[in-house]
Parts: C-alpha cells; structure tokens; sequence
C-alpha cells in the first residue's frame, strides 16, 4: 500500500487532516505526519528532519505520496528528500494536490492499493475539481484512465427504518453510492420526488424517504450491477441503524422544528421531553452570536473562492475534532452524526450554487455560502416529515461554522462555569458537544424538536433537556431558578421552598439510582447465585490504565503492546518495554495486568520491519506468526514481561494462534527468555482464540496454557469471511451470528476439559445486552473499554446463571444472528 505523509506548518492542522483522510480511507493507511516544529508546543514552522522520519515511517515498497500545505513546506519536503538514502528518493512523489482534499482522495486510493502515480493522480484530483468549477478549460487527468461502460442496473428497495432516510442512514447510503464506479440516481417512487444524485447527502435527504417509501435505484457505468446490489443490501440491513438510534420514545407528538408551545401558567413551561432526569438549578442564557456578512459585489472571484475552500478545509478539521471528541464521551455511533456534518461540507447541492453565484454573480464568498445553505434548508423544512425537517438545523449549524470561518469570526461554545440550566433559542450538535455534564445540570430550547441531534447528544451525555418550551424560556432573568423535569417536559419557575424540597427529593432518588452503577463499579462483579466474574479493561498504553481502574476495572484484560511499537522509527528496547509494563502494573495496585504479545500486520503495519507486501495480509504473516518469524523481537518482548512479573501480577498471551505448533513455538521462545534471565517470575500464560482453528482445538490448546481469551472481533470476520473494516459486508460481520456463539461454547467446552478460564475481550463483552449470554456460554472474564464497565458489571450482577445458561441453549438452536436478538430481548 502507498504510504502518505501530510506536511503542514501547523501540528493540529497535520493532525486534523490525517484524521478527517483515515475517516474516509480506513484505519489501516499508512499515513504519517509532520506538522509544526519539534518543540514541546509544536511551534508554527516546517522542519525537514522531521519530514523525512515521517517519510521512513510511511515507507512502503510501493512508494510514499508527500503532500504540503505552504510554501516553506516544500521547501522542507525537498531536503527531506536529500536526506533520504539514494535508493529510496525515487519511490517518493512531492505532491501539489490541494492538502485535506487530497489527502482524503489520496488516502481512498491508497486503501483500493493503488499504484503510486494513481494515487498521486487522484489526489491531484481535488484540484482540478476546483478549477473545473471555476469555469475554466482543463485537462482532466483521469479522463485517460475511464472505461467507458454502458452497463445499467436498476432495483427498487424499501425504506425500513422507523424514521427513515435521516443523517446517518442517509450517510451511508451516500458513503456506499460513492464507493463504486458508476453514476446513481434514486427515484422516491412513494411521493414523486427525484431523481436525486446519491454522492449528494443533501440530495438524498429531500426525497423526504420516511418508514416504507419505495425508493427506486438506477446506476450506470461499470460498476452499476455492483453498486445496486451493495445499496440494496444496505436497505435490507437498516442502513445499519441500530434500534436505539433516533428520537426517544415518547407519548407526545414530534415536535416541529420551531414550534412554539402554549405558554406559562401556574408557574410551569411545557415543552418536549427530550433527555430523562430532573435538575434543579439557576438559569445561564447561551446567545448566539449574529454573523454578519457585508454587502457589495465581490472584485477577485478567485480570492473568494479561495476563501469558501479554505473555510470548509478549517471547518472539516474543527468537525473531525468533535467527533472524535463525542467518540470519547458518548460512543461511535452517537459520532455519527458528525458524519453526516463531513458530508455536508463536500455536497454539491450546496457547493455548486456557492460557487456558481461567487462567479458568475460577483458574490463574495460569504454572501454565496449563506444563500446556498438557506436555500438547501428551505428545501428541508419543506419535507413532510418532522424528523426529517429537524434535520434543517444540522444543515444550517454547520452552515454557520463556515460562515463564521469566511468572515474571521469565532463561534462562542456554550460552557457553564457554575453549575445551572442552560437556556437557549436552540443548540447546535456542536454546541451539545462542548457542554460538560458536571456544570450542566440542564438544557432548555425555546425551539426545536426530541429528534434533533443536539437532544441525542444531550441523552448520551446524560444531561436532562426539554425543547420546544417556547419563547417564554427566553424572557426569563437570568439566574432565576427552575426546576426542569425532563421525563414530562416541564419547567417550573422560581418554585416555592416545599416543592423544592420535595422535588429535589426526587431528583436526588433518581440520580441515586442512576449513579449506582458507577458508584459500585469498584465492588467485584458477582451474579445473583454468587459466581464471581472478572470486569476487566482493554487498553494500549500505560497512561491508559489509571483511568480505567477509577471506572472500576478489576484489572486490565488486554494491553494491545502493538501501540509501543508504532508511530516511531524504531523498535522498542528491551529496557523501554520493561519500562512501560511496569508503569502499567504499578497503576493496577496488584490487580493483574494481562499483556498480549506484539500483534503487527494486517490493518496494524510497522514500517521499520520492513515486512514484504502480502497480498492477502490478513492470512499471512501476523501476530504470533511474525513473532516466531522475527524470534528476536518475540524473545526481548518476553523478557521484558518476565521482568515486570517478578514482581507484579502478569499474565502474557499469544496472538492469531491458530495451530499446537504455533503455540509450542511461542512457550519455546517464553522458556528461552526465562533462561536468559535465570527467571522464577510467575506468569501466567494464554492463548487468544481469534480464527475458528483455535476454537476448534480449544481442549488441545488448553492443555498447554492457563487461559484463553476470545478476541471476537477477529473471530467473527474469520468465521463469516467478512471484513470487519469493509462496508459492502459489514453486515455480515456480527458477533452474535449463531456461528460465532457456537465456537466460543466450543472453547468454553475444550477448557473445561482441563480447568482452564475463559475470557472475551472483544466488543461483544462490552455489551451489556449480551451478558448473561456470555456468561451462560460460560465465559468467567469480560474485558472492554472503561466507560463500559460500570454497567457491564452492573448486569452481571442481574445474571442468574441457570436462566443465562437455558438462554444460551436456545440461542445456539437458531440460525441467525437476527433470531438471537429476539431471543435475547424477550429474556
């Protein structure tokens, strides 16, 4: 694969736009950066040394793409170059494409293992897109390389989804239209709007498809049999929309975006409910500023263009930030919706306009910005459906950050710094981000709607919030007191002392019973028939683990070691490993610390181990086997767990083992490290149950180890020969699939045989929906991420293990992942 360097002057800027290309090429693109000085500030500047380690961090037999934000950062990337020893000079193409957008387009092309000049071309791309737009008379340098094909396909799907073709599902529809080489166009075939052009997300969300419209697909070009297919089954699958995803239950009606509501009487504002919970607190204002855009005609049209393009490039960086942001605080799919935000800033229902008026009409850029996305909004609060409609808000707030980035203006961010409710006309999904939960006890909207994605941001970071209130919310003085009741939709202002008592009462049960899981997450997990069970955290670095431990963690269940070997230019040491592990032990206070041996390859390269191209790099050389390839590397890793077990309580495990042999070969290196260091340290040793291989002969494996641990992520893209990271069968790829359940009740069978404990520390532990499923199977340790363990621990504390186990019996009866779920609800 073609490696990728963005040189930029600024390190955040580096960063954002390696961040924003691996959203849309995938996690494994070699991509490095080299932004700012080496300063512990990462000054302002370009620094050709660091260019060049970047470079033999990307470097890849079939080349590295370097691409550069400024002036200077050629200059930087030139001598970077002469730096580079002779042979490797030639396999490196200075790049003058646009930065984010060809490092998005570079990166894309790079993942379909495209050849160096192809995906230098298609990065390359992005700039001629834009002087395409500009009107002017270009050679298009792909146009050579387009296979004209007059094939055509066409299907009608059905939209199943209970609030049909919003952002997100919308977003994939779009994301997965794009993804072949064919033109779409969809037709809703229910209200006779269309056709629309599916790479447009604005375009697809004003077919106003809601639950059971018909949509018509029709695509040509040489992928358009492909391409049909993969979104017919994208709308088979939900648009891979879970059921939790979009508006709460509620028995009120759906607000409308804008809606007023009656106002106060006795005391009491009424809105919509829209985040459960009561707060109690004086009221903060949160106003939005105004953003004005100056009149008059525009004189240099290419300098408002320039204008519009570098607002979008800040603005898709500061978006890649929340998300990554929310990520963190409230999860992946509740980052979604900043998805759908990333969409907006390359949709042509928007930019066309803008720029076809900045050209053709003497528009300054902002002048042409604020028009398009007015107009593009009107179209959505012409939509039938309210759900859809509130989508409008999403349009126009991330209209506003471009705005404000055109006209060199700073959008305040609400942020309380007492405790309070906070007030606003509406709130934006990037305002919702920057709230902390600990200063906001509140929200109340004059406007909105419980479907707008600020109200699913303030329900995943636990904030109680009603919408709609009205106009009268506004009117009040600020710091008047109020108690909002986000479960009926009330507000009630200045409250007397009694009803203050009474409901901060309430409040204190409720945040009481809601407070209980973590307040317990430091108590052994045990289910109700006293079998204790081990809640243990994932982690990858040593920094890591001390958070986890204040979430309750009863110790670490998997310490990715990869993360010490990457994003440098050579191997760790022996002393520098040791070094780490300890830090990681000493933070677990005695808890045990279960390391797992370097798993590189595949979607994890290290470049300094120069590795020879695979072409199926997931069946090839990786985890243990690359550690019995580079003995060396395995013995020093070893080594240096068995020096921190001599003192703290470790366990080691091997990766991807799929044969005894492979096995043996492992425990061979782990006795040769213990006579290097004439060790008696006590270790405990295991086994990672990833391909079915190893489920299989779990009893054989078991023999020869202590535990074994099913990492289902890989098991289950092993199992069902789907790619996990590929969107086309991401469907397929469910680790509740019966399949996968049968062969980790294999590997429970096969340890039993010998006393051996089973643990899983792939996402399936962190769900709490599937616990008393694991536990029935048999599993006794569950390790995930930190922010799951409270509530993970607090349903194993739920699980009687003769229901779970007659659970497990049924689950394993049935055939589909689908059936599980029913089973499992109904339990």
């Amino acid at each position: 694969m073609v490696g990728i360097v963005l040189v930029s002057h600024s390190y955040r800027i580096a960063v954002g736009a390696a961040e924003l290309a691996r959203e849309m090429g995938g996690p494994d693109v070699r991509l490095e950066t080299a932004g700012g000085l080496d300063t512990p500030d990462h000054a302002i500047g370009t620094d050709a040394v660091l260019v060049m380690a970047a470079i033999e961090r990307a470097w890849s037999d079939d080349g590295v793409l370097v691409l550069m934000d400024l002036g200077s950062a050629v200059l930087s990337a030139e001598m970077a170059l002469d730096l580079l020893p002779e042979e490797r000079r030639a396999g490196v193409v200075l790049c003058e494409a646009p930065f984010v957008e060809g490092a998005v387009a570079a990166a894309v092309t790079a993942k379909l293992g495209a050849s160096l000049d192809d995906v230098a071309r298609e990065a390359r791309g992005g700039l001629a897109g834009k002087v395409a737009h500009l009107g002017m008379d270009v050679e298009d340098e792909t146009a050579s390389e387009v296979v004209v094909d007059e094939g055509s396909s066409t299907a009608t799907i059905t939209v199943g989804n209970p609030h049909g073709l919003h952002a997100r599902p919308a977003a994939r529809f779009v994301q997965t239209a794009s993804a072949f080489d064919a033109r779409v166009d969809v037709r809703n075939l229910t209200n006779g709007r269309g056709p629309a052009n599916a790479a447009s997300l604005n375009a697809i969300a004003i077919l106003g498809a809601t639950e059971g419209h018909q949509l018509e697909i029709s695509a040509s070009g040489p992928q358009a049999a492909e391409v049909v297919a993969a979104l017919s089954s994208l709308a088979e699958r939900n648009f891979d929309e879970h059921p939790s995803s979009g508006p709460p239950a509620t028995s009120m009606p759906v607000a409308d975006t804008g809606a007023e509501t009656v106002g106060m009487a006795d005391g009491v504002l009424r809105g919509h409910p829209a985040s459960p919970g009561i707060a109690i607190g004086p009221i903060a204002h949160f106003h939005v500023p105004t953003i004005d855009v100056p009149e008059g005609r525009a004189d240099d049209a290419d300098a408002e263009l320039r204008a519009l393009d570098d607002a979008l490039e800040a603005t898709a960086i500061a978006v890649a930030a929340q998300r990554s942001a929310i990520v963190v605080r409230a999860g992946a799919q509740e980052a979604e919706i900043f998805d759908a935000h990333l969409l907006f800033l390359r949709d042509e229902a928007v930019l066309v306009p803008a720029r076809t008026a900045i050209r053709d009409d003497h528009a300054t850029a902002a002048q042409a910005w604020r028009a398009a996305i007015g107009n593009t909004a009107a179209a959505w609060d012409d939509l039938d459906d309210p759900y859809l409609r509130a989508r409008a808000a999403d349009l126009r707030s991330i209209g506003d950050q471009v705005l404000a980035h055109i006209v060199g203006v700073e959008l305040s961010a609400p942020r309380l710094t007492t405790e309070g409710v906070l007030v606003a006309a509406d709130l934006t999904p990037a305002d919702t981000a920057h709230l902390d939960p600990d200063m906001t006890l509140g929200i109340a909207t004059a406007h909105g709607g419980p479907t707008s994605h600020a109200a699913v941001l303030a329900r995943s970071l636990g904030i109680p919030a009603i919408v709609g209130v009205g106009p009268a919310i506004l009117a009040l003085v600020e710091g008047t007191t109020v108690v909002l009741d986000g479960d009926d939709g009330s507000v009630l202002v200045e409250p007397d002392p009694d009803t203050t008592a009474r409901i901060g009462t309430e409040r204190g049960r409720r945040l009481t019973l809601l407070r209980e899981m973590k307040v317990r997450a430091g108590e052994p997990a045990m289910t109700t028939d006293g079998t204790p069970i081990e809640v243990a955290a994932n982690v990858g670095r040593p920094d890591e683990v001390g958070p986890a431990v204040a979430a309750g963690a009863d110790g670490v269940g998997l310490f990715r070691t990869e993360f010490l070997f990457m994003d440098r230019t050579t191997m760790p040491d022996e002393d520098e490993q040791t070094e780490a592990y300890r830090a990681a032990a000493e933070a677990l206070a005695g808890r045990p610390l279960l390391l797992r041996t370097l798993d590189a390859g595949a979607d994890k390269p290290i470049p300094y181990l120069e590795q020879p191209v695979e072409s199926n790099p997931f069946l090839g050389v990786r985890g243990v086997r690359l550690g019995l390839a580079r003995p060396e590397l395995l013995r020093t890793q070893l080594r240096a767990v068995l020096r921190v077990a001599q003192d703290h309580p470790v366990r080691v495990m091997f990766p991807m083992v799929a044969t005894t042999d492979e096995l043996d070969g492992a425990m061979a290196s782990l006795e040769g490290a213990r006579d290097d260091l004439n060790s008696t340290a006590t270790l405990e040793t295991g086994v990672m149950v990833e391909v079915p291989s190893a489920a299989l002969i779990a009893s054989a494996l078991a023999a020869k180890v202590d535990f074994l641990s099913i990492g289902t992520n890989d098991l289950t893209q092993y199992t069902l020969a789907a790619d996990r990271g590929n969107e086309h069968v991401a469907g397929l790829s469910d680790a509740l699939h019966p399949a996968v359940l049968r062969l980790i009740r294999t590997t429970v069978e096969g340890a039993n045989t010998h006393g051996r404990w089973v643990g899983v520390c792939g996402e399936l532990a962190g769900d709490p929906t599937a616990t008393a499923l694991l536990l029935g199977l048999g599993v006794r340790e569950l390790s995930m991420s930190a922010p799951a363990i409270a509530v993970v621990k607090h349903a194993v504390r739920d699980v009687d293990l003769t229901s779970a186990e007659a659970i497990a019996s049924r689950v394993l009866a049935v055939a589909s992942a689908s059936q599980v779920r029913e089973i499992l609800v109904q339990a």
